[in-house]
């Protein structure tokens, strides 16, 4: 019994404290409990008035315009309606290296905005004014900076599926030509044999062999010049009869070219080097899926590129060298040039053609570029530079995109771009009379 009255005590104690302190304690204002994000107000207010660019407009027009009463109806009609408002618009000009803010109109709801208050900024620029960017050349400030893309009509592509080769060099050239000095296009195996040997193949004044990119639009084959087909006065260069893919030897070449030029030999989709094609003088073979002027290599394509490029003697090598993943993903790099480029492919994608991380260690490479993040000791899209250990000289590069069939060309710019690293300089936009800065600051009066 004393146990029950001790409880009942107990809580009225506890009750009778509770009741007290809430009739003597001070609560805060909804206003303050949940207060207005007035500089996020003020911005989604702007540019709600400029989403069919009339505030754009109305604050280049003169100041006894009647546009001006209508903006501050519209703002009036934008806000809550215990919301005060001040209007500023300001000329930017520039001079010695500053920028100068003239005030030039304002427009207000009251004559203040009491305590509390906060401001968002919106630059504007007149009509009349176009904004461009300037890219950086690759080469400006060096060697190379010939941009090759493989179109040659006497050869047939592989897993481009949806496209063809000469599509594909359309979009690249679009794409990237503004970021090199000079961009060609390789219309056959012809002039592709004289950039084997070395020559140029135009009379363009900055096309420069040594240290160029070549694009191969081909997927998993590559163009073969005739004189590297059995039976020409290559032949020894491009084919070996006594291995079961015979012109795995021109993959071999094409490596020590690509070494020998200090080229970065780019590979837009799949298993790289896995055919070659020259539709004249191979026209009677296929490669095994019915496209005749075509020839496998096999597995050992990549194998006899990477010991070319490493100057390694030819040894064939059928080994497999990639993996299969169905999700791959840009990785943080790629994803901050996307923004600094505007190219946008997406995010995720599927690699089968994915190459082992160790050829860096077997090839005495770099990777300069993951274009995609490494997964269990895979690349599904990386650059990697040739370095011997005792040279530290660049000395050719591969840049192998082991996505699945379908090729998207915008990771290949996106690639090119982020391992060169080619500033964009943008226009001007403090010119004199051509941009305004719009400053709406905003409070709150009565209520709760």
């Amino acid at each position: 019994m004393m146990r029950t009255i001790e409880i009942f005590l107990v809580i009225v104690v506890i009750t009778g404290a509770f009741i007290i302190s809430s009739f003597f304690a001070v609560l805060p204002s909804p206003r303050q409990v949940s207060p207005v994000n007035l500089r996020r107000l003020a911005l989604t207010t702007l540019q709600t008035l400029d989403v069919n660019y009339d505030l754009s407009k109305t604050v280049f027009k003169p100041e006894n315009d009647t546009a001006w009463a209508e903006l501050q109806i519209a703002l009036s009609a934008c806000l809550p309606p215990n919301t005060v408002f001040n209007l500023t618009v300001y000329e930017i000009s520039s001079g010695s290296g500053t920028e100068l803010y003239t005030p030039i109109k304002s427009i207000s709801n009251a004559e203040s905005l009491g305590i509390a208050s906060d401001a968002a900024s919106y630059l504007v620029a007149s009509s009349n004014v176009t904004f461009n960017i300037v890219p950086e050349k690759v080469g400006e400030h060096g060697g190379g900076g010939t941009l090759y893309i493989l179109n040659c009509s006497d050869a047939n592509a592989w897993w481009i599926t949806g496209y063809t080769a000469q599509s594909l060099a359309k979009d690249l050239y679009g794409m990237l030509s503004p970021y090199f000095q000079t961009t060609i296009i390789v219309q056959n195996t012809t002039q592709l044999g004289q950039m084997l040997n070395g020559t140029k193949i135009s009379d363009l004044p900055y096309e420069n062999v040594t240290n160029a990119v070549v694009i191969n639009t081909f997927g998993e084959c590559v163009p073969i010049p005739e004189e590297y087909c059995q039976g020409y006065e290559r032949e020894s260069e491009g084919y070996d009869p006594n291995v079961d893919y015979p012109y795995t030897q021109y993959c071999y070449t094409l490596g020590q070219k690509t070494r020998l030029h200090n080229w970065t030999w780019v590979s837009i989709v799949g298993y790289p080097l896995y055919y070659v094609s020259n539709t004249k003088t191979l026209q009677s073979q296929q490669n095994g899926w019915g496209i005749y002027g075509m020839q496998m290599t096999y597995q050992g394509g990549i194998n006899a590129f990477l010991q070319g490029l490493d100057n390694k003697p030819y040894n064939y090598d059928n080994t497999k060298i990639t993996g299969s993943f169905p999700e791959v993903y840009l990785s943080s790099e790629a994803l901050y040039y996307c923004d600094y480029y505007g190219i946008y492919p997406s995010p995720y994608q599927t690699a089968t053609r994915a190459l082992k991380s160790s050829i860096t260690s077997t090839y005495h490479l770099n990777v300069t570029t993951y274009v995609f993040d490494t997964i269990n000791n895979y690349n599904p899209g990386a650059v990697y530079r040739h370095v011997f250990p005792s040279d530290y000289k660049v000395t050719g590069s591969l840049f192998a995109l082991g996505l699945t069939r379908t090729p998207d060309v915008r990771l290949t710019a996106l690639g090119i771009l982020s391992d060169y690293k080619p500033r964009i300089y943008g226009s001007e936009y403090t010119a004199s009379g051509t941009s305004r800065l719009v400053i709406l600051q905003i409070g709150q009066v009565g209520g709760v």
